[in-house]
């Protein structure tokens, strides 16, 4: 999969937790959001300009205050759910489950597991296991 694909196909099952998803299509999602969210923080900072340093001054305004974090912070809002979705498909074609995530919750130790999880190779689907039920043998 495409750096392009990915993006579309993400965006295209942004609230659909059923299903797989390969390492590329994660990874290159993940990057794709990292990237743009480091262009808006860079955005941020040169917009925020000589009142940046002075935001907890008297004459400080909120809109001064807060123009740094409005647009990494609509954007992460925005990729919140599609994140969550493609890291639970993901898992689940690790051969994990979704309660993996919560790895998230313990700093340093728990992301790196949660990452090793990650990048797991792509577990063979087992007959009758995605979204049909097992036909009985025998009789």
């Amino acid at each position: 999969m495409t750096f392009v694909q990915s993006i579309t196909t993400v965006f295209g099952k942004y609230a659909e937790f059923a299903g797989r998803a390969g390492r590329s299509e994660f990874w290159w999602f993940i990057l794709f959001s990292a990237l743009v969210s480091a262009a808006l923080n860079a955005l941020s900072l040169s917009l925020s300009g000589p009142m940046s340093g002075r935001m907890f001054e008297l004459g400080a305004t909120a809109s001064s205050a807060y123009g740094y974090v409005s647009f990494a912070g609509v954007w992460s809002v925005v990729v919140l759910l599609p994140t969550l979705a493609v890291g639970v498909r993901r898992l689940r074609d690790a051969g994990r489950d979704w309660t993996e995530l919560f790895w998230l919750l313990l700093p340093i130790i728990g992301w790196t597991i949660l990452i090793v999880h990650l990048c797991d190779r792509t577990t063979p689907v087992e007959r009758g296991t995605e979204g049909t039920t097992a036909q009985p043998t025998g009789a």
